[in-house]
């Protein structure tokens, strides 16, 4: 669970990245739910700041796709569509698809190496229930094996995409059978990264976010129902 003590004000210099950090972690925790406006004066009295600073946070919340700024009503949590999942989700799977093969090709042994330490970490989040540190985590190996494909035309179509599903990727592993599903899916990629067998690490990094995106189709499509 997303902790954070409601008494403890934030300090300058670190303050509007910290507040972003707050309001992400209420956002993929489910505090703040999609669709609903963000309560700026409430967020201002829990966090013990002035409100420029929530909306400083807000607008780079806007530019990841956790929220969206609406002219006359302020900032409402994004609510992706199934339709719009739908739509998104192959574009990134192809994407992440090419990524793992030219990575699994010109990753260097200390990228690799550290791709493994963050699987580690994050079967370390797994295990003590940290969904905020574990899709931190789940993020960062995706972006490192984005990095190693030496693609920068790639990462920037993957970021355009990606940055408008980032808060279903987190809600995908909500279900602990997903979540401990989702953990050996990545299990499998790290293996196939470091045997360097590109055309089977393309082919688990598809399936992997067609996995997420069934999930989702689960959950979503009860509740449009």
């Amino acid at each position: 669970m997303f902790a954070v003590d409601p008494q403890r004000p934030l300090t300058r210099p670190a303050l509007a990245v910290e507040l972003t950090d707050l309001i992400r972690g209420l956002i993929l925790e489910g505090e703040l739910r999609p669709g609903e406006k963000v309560p700026e004066k409430a967020l201002t009295l829990r966090f013990g700041v002035s409100r420029t600073p929530v909306r400083e946070a807000l607008k780079v919340l806007a530019a990841e796709g956790y929220v969206r700024l609406v002219p006359n009503r302020g900032a409402v949590v994004a609510e992706p569509t199934l339709a719009e999942l739908e739509e998104v989700f192959p574009v990134i799977a192809a994407l992440e698809g090419a990524a793992g093969e030219l990575a699994a090709e010109r990753a260097g042994d200390a990228e690799i190496a550290e791709v493994r330490r963050l699987n580690d970490a994050m079967h370390a989040a797994y295990r003590s229930g940290d969904r905020p540190r574990y899709f931190e985590l789940n993020q960062q190996i995706h972006a490192a094996i984005l990095a190693a494909a030496r693609n920068p035309t790639l990462r920037q179509q993957h970021k355009l995409v990606a940055d408008r599903v980032r808060w279903a990727r987190y809600q995908a592993n909500l279900a602990a059978a997903r979540w401990q599903a989702a953990l050996d899916e990545h299990d499998a990629i790290i293996a196939a990264l470091e045997a360097r067998e590109g055309e089977r690490l393309g082919r688990l990094m598809k399936s992997h976010l067609e996995h997420k995106l069934e999930a989702l189709r689960g959950a979503l499509g009860g509740e449009e129902r």
